[in-house]
């Protein structure tokens, strides 16, 4: 576990270096200001956890700059006064801005080492329930237990156990997220923070601010990447970054420091990127959307999520799983599924994969009437796009979807079909195709068409 980083503000040298001396006997990590000016410095370089600030000081007092720290919006962590001078007024001004506690020098060690433990306590348990208040629904999603997801969940476990950079890749609602939410807890950054960013709801002009924090004056605006410090940052949707924005996550990752947005000083964060794609990074980089180097970057290792209607034996467990969710969660009437309704279910095509599953569930559960829901109720709600993946004589599934998920679908398919045309031999499949084979290998993995099984 990582360790708190506490900065500590005192004028008298004595002080400031037994307080840092006792704290870093006790394991957290220390940073000391001998005033004001350098502790406005301290804190543009990093993101504390904790901040203890003496009141009289040489350039401006403690409770003057802790009024400038909480005029710019929410402290960034707690503040902890100390003065061998203080009044009640005084500290009761400071806890009016937001401070945590007010300690009267002499210190005592115990009630110094006592406050610190109970002010990172209470900060954690606030961020925990943020945390859970944000993702109260994806917490404990399942993906399934067929073969192929267990293998899967094993090499993300294997993959958790260190920090390498994992490009997760897949159609959309197939459970990207709730995979990089299983790496990062199964991982030594459990305790930390697990951030997560669509870059395809984020507009161009704010895209700089959202990753990289922006500084106006003493005014700090901390980004996602030191939100995500000590922790794991999601970024999903990789392939609908800026381009501004790739660059400079590529300087980021190199240098592991950035700068914030009209700020002067490098800062560094201690964070595990886990991204995530519906496209093809390969054809996006040679027609110039997406930096070559920085998907080398990012793709350090991938995992590869199968399409629901690839794995029809997790369809139950899916159905059961989020039928009893939204039951407890929005106190709905208890159903169950017919074993009709079910096997209807389990080969139906689910375009939109697990996401489309969660949705068509919720619906059945808040418009439906009676304890049972039926093949009727099922086909009545999915309408004219129920489709089935048993080989028939309607369209193809992927004519609903959009361009670039429906070229998927169709280079998939028509790889499947020549393999087994050419007994899984990709250097015939490439023959066939018109692709040169180092691009071909990429490509089946990249669809996650299985050929070695075929030969």
């Amino acid at each position: 576990m990582n360790k708190p980083h506490i900065l500590v503000v005192d004028d008298e040298p004595d002080i400031r270096n037994l307080v840092s001396d006792i704290l870093e006997d006790e394991d957290y990590q220390v940073s000391t200001a001998d005033c004001a000016a350098a502790a406005q410095k301290a804190r543009h370089e990093s993101r504390h956890d904790l901040i203890l600030l003496d009141i009289w000081m040489p350039d401006i007092d403690g409770v003057e700059l802790l009024k400038e720290w909480a005029n710019t919006g929410d402290l960034s962590c707690p503040v902890i006064m100390m003065s061998g001078h203080g009044t009640v007024e005084t500290a009761v001004e400071a806890t009016q801005l937001g401070a945590y506690d007010f300690l009267e020098k002499p210190l005592s060690i115990a009630k110094l080492l006592l406050t610190v433990e109970r002010a990172l306590e209470a900060e954690k348990l606030k961020q925990e329930n943020i945390d859970l208040k944000q993702f109260s629904t994806a917490i404990d999603e399942p993906l399934g237990n067929s073969s192929l997801i267990q293998q899967l969940l094993e090499q993300a476990r294997r993959l958790s156990q260190h920090d390498t950079r994992v490009l997760l890749t897949g159609e959309p609602g197939s459970g990207k997220e709730t995979l990089a939410r299983y790496i990062h807890q199964h991982s030594h950054r459990k305790q930390g923070p697990f951030i997560e960013l669509n870059t395809g709801v984020i507009t161009s002009h704010n895209a700089l601010e959202e990753f990289f924090g922006r500084e106006e004056g003493d005014a700090i605006h901390y980004g996602i990447l030191e939100k995500a410090n000590h922790g794991t940052l999601f970024i999903d949707e990789i392939g609908d970054m800026d381009s501004e924005v790739q660059h400079r996550l590529l300087s980021a990752l190199e240098s592991k420091s950035f700068r914030r947005i009209g700020g002067d000083e490098d800062v560094k964060a201690d964070v595990r990127i886990i991204s995530s794609t519906r496209q093809d990074l390969e054809e996006s980089i040679q027609s110039g959307q997406f930096r070559q180097d920085l998907y080398y970057l990012l793709n350090v290792a991938n995992l590869h999520l199968p399409c629901l209607r690839d794995r029809k034996e997790d369809i139950p467990l899916l159905l059961d799983f989020y039928l009893q969710h939204y039951i407890k969660r929005e106190n709905l009437p208890k159903r169950n599924f017919t074993v009709a309704a079910q096997q209807f279910l389990s080969d139906y095509a689910w375009l939109g994969n697990i996401r489309e599953l969660r949705n068509v569930v919720q619906r059945l559960l808040i418009l439906g009437i009676g304890d049972e829901i039926g093949l009727t109720e099922v086909k009545t709600t999915l309408g004219e796009t129920a489709r089935s993946v048993i080989p028939s004589t309607d369209l193809p599934i992927f004519y609903d979807l959009p361009l670039k998920d429906a070229r998927a679908q169709f280079e998939k398919a028509y790889l499947d079909y020549h393999l087994d045309q050419h007994d899984g031999s990709v250097t015939k499949l490439a023959q066939t195709a018109g692709v040169e084979r180092t691009h071909l290998y990429r490509k089946l993995h990249a669809l996650g068409v299985e050929f070695r099984g075929k030969r």
